[in-house]
C-alpha cells in the first residue's frame, strides 16, 4: 500500500471514531455543550500530551509549530464546534444536521479549487451520491421544510460545513507540521471552549457514566480523530476522503440503532446502497488519479 493510500486510510479511521459521537453524547444529556467542549477536548489535550511524554517520545518540543498552522488549526476546531452547537440551538436538528454534512462535498470542491488536486468524473459522482444517501438519513425519505424563523441556525451549520471543508484543504500547506502538535490545539480549544463555558452556561457535575462517556469522546472523536484527520488531510487523497466521509452520518445512525438511541426505517437500507456505490466511486477514481 502507497503512503499516500495509507494516509488516506488514516482519514477514514477519523471518520469512523467521528461516527461515534452522537451515540457517546446521548450519555451526557443534561451537560451544558460548551462544559462538554472543554472536558472532551481537555480529556484530549492531556491524553495527547502525555503520549509526547513517554519514554522515547519527541516531548513537549512536537508541539512547536508556526502561529499560521497553530491559528488555523485551533480557529477551525473551535469555530466549527461553536456553529454546529448554535446551529442545533438555532434550528430544528435535522436541517441542521443535513446542512453541517455538506462539508464532505465541501472538501471535494476546495480540494478542485483551492487544494491543487485533479477531481475525477468517478470522484464527483461518488460524493453526490453520498449527499443524497445524508439526505435520505438524516430526513427519513420525508420532505426537507426550511422555516426562515431559524436563519441564524441554518447559517451557522453551513458556516460549520464551510469551516471544516476549508481547514480540511488548506491544513495541507502545513505538511511539515507533525501531526503531534494537534496535542497542543486540543489544549487550547478545551480553554476557549471553558472560558465560554463559565460566560454562558451553568456547570452540571457529570454522573460516574457521564465522565467515562466524556473520556471516551476525548479519546477518539474529539482526541485520536483530530490525529488521523490531521494525516489524511496532509498527505492522503482529498477528495477520496471527501468521498468516504459520508460514512460518518450512515454509520452514526448504526450505533444509535445497537444502542437502542434510533429505529430501523427503509432510508437506512436505501442510503448505505448509495453510500457503497459512491464510496467505490470515489475510491476507484482515487486509484485512477
Amino acid at each position: 500500500m502507497s503512503p499516500r493510500a495509507r494516509a488516506t486510510g488514516a482519514g477514514f479511521g477519523a471518520v469512523l471514531l467521528w461516527s461515534t459521537l452522537a451515540v457517546l453524547t446521548t450519555a451526557t444529556e443534561g451537560i451544558p455543550p460548551f462544559q462538554l467542549l472543554a472536558l472532551g477536548f481537555g480529556f484530549a489535550g492531556v491524553a495527547g500530551t502525555a503520549l509526547l511524554l513517554r519514554p522515547g517520545g519527541p516531548g513537549l518540543a512536537a508541539l512547536r509549530q508556526p502561529p499560521a498552522a497553530a491559528l488555523l488549526c485551533i480557529g477551525a476546531l473551535f469555530g466549527y464546534h461553536a456553529l454546529f452547537f448554535l446551529a442545533l440551538k438555532r434550528a430544528p436538528v435535522v436541517e441542521a444536521n443535513l446542512l453541517n454534512y455538506l462539508w464532505p462535498l465541501l472538501i471535494v470542491v476546495f480540494a478542485a479549487l483551492l487544494g491543487g488536486s485533479r477531481v475525477r468524473a468517478g470522484q464527483w459522482l461518488g460524493t453526490a451520491l453520498g449527499l443524497a444517501a445524508a439526505v435520505l438519513l438524516v430526513t427519513r425519505g420525508g420532505r426537507l421544510d426550511l422555516d426562515a424563523r431559524h436563519a441564524l441556525g441554518y447559517a451557522a451549520a453551513i458556516g460549520a460545513a464551510l469551516t471544516w471543508g476549508l481547514y480540511s484543504v488548506l491544513n495541507r500547506r502545513f505538511g511539515d507540521v507533525p501531526s503531534q502538535a494537534m496535542a497542543g490545539a486540543c489544549l487550547a480549544v478545551a480553554v476557549l471552549g471553558g472560558l465560554v463555558h463559565l460566560a454562558v452556561e451553568t456547570s452540571v457535575a457529570p454522573t460516574p457514566a457521564q465522565w467515562l462517556a466524556i473520556a471516551l469522546l476525548g479519546l477518539g472523536p474529539t482526541g485520536a480523530a483530530f490525529w488521523l484527520w490531521d494525516i489524511g488531510t496532509k498527505r492522503g487523497d482529498l477528495a477520496t476522503l471527501g468521498t468516504l466521509s459520508y460514512a460518518a452520518p450512515l454509520l452514526s445512525t448504526g450505533w444509535l440503532l445497537l444502542a437502542g438511541q434510533a429505529r430501523p426505517h427503509w432510508s437506512q437500507a436505501v442510503a448505505l446502497a448509495l453510500l457503497v456505490g459512491g464510496a467505490w466511486l470515489g475510491v476507484r477514481g482515487g486509484r485512477r488519479a
